[in-house]
């Protein structure tokens, strides 16, 4: 039956090109400008580590030591802190992150110096997040506490400075340090890069640096401090530091701590754990808000800091709204088409087909200017999406179709046109035929 529907559907679109035309264009631009927009925030609010995002937490405490709104911790921790709740190794892994730029160089390659995004972290965060190699390795655990000068360099800087070869043991000057090169990665961009966000709901929706590339070289923690020293930003300083050039004793908040945790139980331990400390810091004075701490999720972080650009949130909700507008004008179109064939209908329920069946014969053609509208939509959004990459924004070279997407693409426009085609489809399957065989 649904093939002698399908061969009725197609006489009847090709009765009125015209009429035809113009219902899969409107579903075909209300499908392109949404999936667009639906696209890029798919891109934008996605699971940056999917293998590992479900075991990945970001504890927080409340150092502050002065009066003022403490509804939530700080997004970051101050020096102090971070080392000692590292240094606890409660958890499966943990690592520490501080991010600046810094003056480098390869002393054995003829180009001048350069300012590049550097991060200071530990051994654990390579395995945390699953980061790839493509040369060499992380630097060992040991090597952290030994403040090891030892880096690994990004993709990127691999082939600016060495043309893509395998630099593994080759020395890079950074400032007045030469480290010598353990590891280099794969081009790796996870979307958004969480491991830095920090702030973002404050930041009223500038928040597309989180999209930017990662960085280009990764130091141990502590070699970075020393070698870098004076450079690395503060997140939040609760009095005026002393020395902004040793942030170690500062009392300002500036390190990012993210830990693995593989089991719920290890979870509640952990949280557990850092209430005890927060607890103890206050018995020593340290803090004065001790009650004051978190333990979130990578994806619950994220959420938390709205990390998708408002902007991209605007778009997507207006370009909703104008499929909606897309919908009606369907509805209009093919219920005054359906109507048109009245004297069609009449005849076939004079001849005994029940209203479920021209219902459903309605269906099937409104269907199928869902898929040719698919087809034209998933058309427009290719080219909406290239657009896009041409855009200045840091994230415009990540709106990409993957198959999620392309597949959505179909099924939004065959619903879309499914929706518009109830309407004038009962409206069709209700026709009086004595009435219209009167007509003919």
């Amino acid at each position: 039956m649904f093939g002698y529907y399908l061969n009725l559907a197609l006489r009847s679109l090709n009765r009125n090109k015209v009429l035809t035309a113009l219902m899969v264009l409107a579903i075909a631009v209300g499908i392109g400008a949404s999936m667009t927009t639906l696209t890029v925030m798919h891109l934008l609010s996605g699971d940056p580590v999917p293998t590992r995002s479900g075991t990945l937490f970001y504890p927080q405490i409340d150092p502050v030591t002065v009066d003022g709104n403490h509804a939530e911790p700080l997004d970051v921790m101050d020096y102090h802190s971070a080392v000692d709740l590292w240094h606890a190794q409660r958890a499966e892994r943990q690592a520490m992150i501080a991010s600046s730029t810094i003056k480098l160089r390869a002393p054995d390659v003829n180009l001048p110096p350069l300012m590049m995004p550097m991060l200071a972290t530990t051994a654990d965060f390579f395995p945390m997040f699953d980061v790839p190699f493509q040369y060499g390795s992380a630097w060992q655990a040991q090597d952290d506490e030994h403040r090891a000068r030892v880096a690994v360099i990004s993709a990127q800087l691999n082939d600016k400075l060495f043309g893509g070869a395998n630099s593994v043991g080759r020395t890079l000057r950074l400032r007045d340090t030469d480290v010598r090169i353990v590891g280099v990665l794969k081009p790796w961009r996870p979307s958004p890069q969480f491991y830095s966000v920090a702030g973002g709901r404050f930041a009223h929706g500038n928040t597309a640096d989180y999209y930017s590339k990662p960085e280009d070289v990764y130091l141990p923690f502590f070699s970075g401090l020393e070698i870098n020293a004076g450079s690395f930003g503060v997140f939040n300083c609760w009095r005026v530091p002393d020395d902004y050039a040793h942030l170690e004793n500062a009392p300002c908040s500036w390190i990012s701590l993210w830990v693995q945790l593989g089991s719920s139980a290890k979870v509640s331990d952990y949280a557990r754990f850092v209430a005890d400390y927060a607890a103890q810091q206050k018995a020593l004075g340290r803090y004065t808000h001790a009650e004051n701490t978190r333990l979130r999720s990578l994806m619950q972080w994220l959420d938390y800091n709205r990390v998708v650009p408002s902007d991209v949130r605007l778009q997507t909700w207006l370009a909703f709204g104008f499929l909606g507008i897309c919908l009606f004008n369907t509805i209009g179109l093919l219920l005054a088409k359906f109507l048109r064939r009245a004297g069609e209908m009449g005849v076939r329920r004079a001849l005994g087909a029940t209203r479920g069946a021209l219902f459903a014969q309605c269906l099937v053609e409104a269907g199928l200017i869902g898929l040719l509208g698919g087809l034209g939509g998933w058309l427009l959004t290719l080219m909406g999406l290239w657009l896009v990459r041409q855009q200045p924004a840091v994230y415009a070279d990540l709106a990409h179709l993957d198959m999620a997407m392309f597949l959505i693409t179909f099924v939004l426009a065959i619903a879309v046109s499914l929706l518009a085609g109830v309407l004038p489809a009962l409206r069709a399957s209700r026709v009086a035929p004595g009435l219209q065989l009167k007509t003919l």
